[in-house]
């Protein structure tokens, strides 16, 4: 089984071919591919760490759509103040799929 550790995002994601990832928005058009920089690489017993083997490995992945993660209630309230105050987030997603690890 081949897998790679990839930095997504401003995370770090185990991926294999034909996983599907979701990670922080990317300037991408849906249907594009991406490049993601492989940190690790699992290829059966052999793992490969080393930066200089880890600079010639593609992992290339294909944007399938752009979506918006759950909303997040933010609530903040003082006591005997009358002090409230109500905010909201949705984080912007890209949804990936891996097409390759070479």
């Amino acid at each position: 089984m081949v897998y790679a550790i990839v930095k997504a995002g401003g995370r770090q994601e185990k991926v294999a071919v034909g996983d599907v990832v979701v990670v922080d928005r990317l300037a991408a058009q849906a249907g594009s591919t991406v490049e993601l920089p492989a940190l690790l690489l699992v290829d059966g017993e052999k793992v490969t760490t080393d930066a200089a083997a880890l600079a010639k490995v593609k992992v290339t992945a294909e944007v399938v759509r752009d979506e918006k993660g759950p909303k997040i209630d933010i609530l903040k309230y003082k006591n005997k103040t009358g002090y409230r105050k109500r905010q909201g987030h949705r984080q912007q997603l890209t949804r990936l799929k891996v097409t390759g690890i070479k």
